[in-house]
């Protein structure tokens, strides 16, 4: 699930009951839930959603976002899997305000946290399970990994972005530190969907190689070339195989979903 998110996460690219008066941003809005599912060989191993609203925090208006990411049937008997990830990010601009990754993972199990203070330019994150905490500096422009999604899907400019030109941010979403996230562009494609053939624009988010990825560039992502900038699908080859993400659902989509045709 942390790799899925990266992606729409990461995916992703690059929808308030607290009224606001003025939405903005472009690509999404309060009430956007988005269904994905996720397919290793001809198993389908598993489901995850990723939704957004409105809310306070600290006083400040501010979005919720939730990534959640279960197996289901046949799979989740050789790896059950249930993760859980949310932000708290500010409205205008886009930046984490708290955050939580609570998971299980075939009995891999982590509970973080962490608050991120821009005045003070820290972090605080606590480790629930080790009853730990330390704080880490950050800068301005740092995102947690579910704000990185609706960051960049509000900053891509395919206009100005050349193919093969990587897209850089730098992500805390872990007690392992900050993580140096880079996605490469590759142009358009059209991608064939349940929906039909949409028209997208294709990353490649270069990872680590080694336990997880086969090699570096072992991620494509296809975002839709549209208003809404959605992930549509993700493709990884893993050492032990290869798993891909398709959209399956959504709902309370800012602008109308584009399809090409059948």
């Amino acid at each position: 699930m942390r790799y899925f998110l990266v992606l729409l996460l990461s995916a992703s690219l690059f929808s308030f009951g607290y009224a606001q008066e003025k939405d903005p941003h472009q690509t999404f809005q309060s009430g956007e839930w988005l269904k994905y599912r996720l397919h290793y060989g001809f198993l389908n191993a598993s489901y995850a959603t990723l939704s957004v609203k409105d809310t306070v925090f600290e006083g400040q208006p501010a979005y919720h976002a939730v990534g959640e990411g279960r197996t289901t049937g046949f799979a989740s008997i050789f790896f059950k899997v249930e993760d859980v990830y949310q932000s708290i990010f500010s409205v205008e601009p886009i930046r984490p305000m708290y955050f939580i990754r609570d998971i299980d993972e075939g009995g891999y199990t982590k509970n973080i946290d962490i608050d991120f203070d821009f005045n003070k330019e820290a972090a605080l994150i606590r480790n629930k399970k080790k009853d730990s905490s330390f704080s880490i500096p950050i800068h301005r422009k740092i995102q947690d990994i579910l704000s990185a999604t609706y960051y960049l899907r509000e900053s891509f400019d395919k206009e100005n972005t050349a193919v093969g030109e990587e897209v850089a941010l730098d992500m805390l979403f872990d007690d392992d530190g900050i993580y140096d996230f880079k996605l490469l562009y590759l142009g358009e494609e059209v991608v064939k969907t349940a929906f039909g053939k949409v028209k997208c624009l294709a990353f490649r988010p270069m990872v680590k190689s080694g336990r997880i990825f086969r090699a570096e560039e072992s991620l494509t992502l296809w975002v839709s070339d549209d208003a809404n900038r959605v992930p549509i699908r993700i493709k990884a080859d893993l050492r032990f195989g290869s798993i891909k993400a398709d959209l399956d659902a959504f709902k309370g989509l800012k602008h109308s979903f584009m399809v090409l045709g059948d």
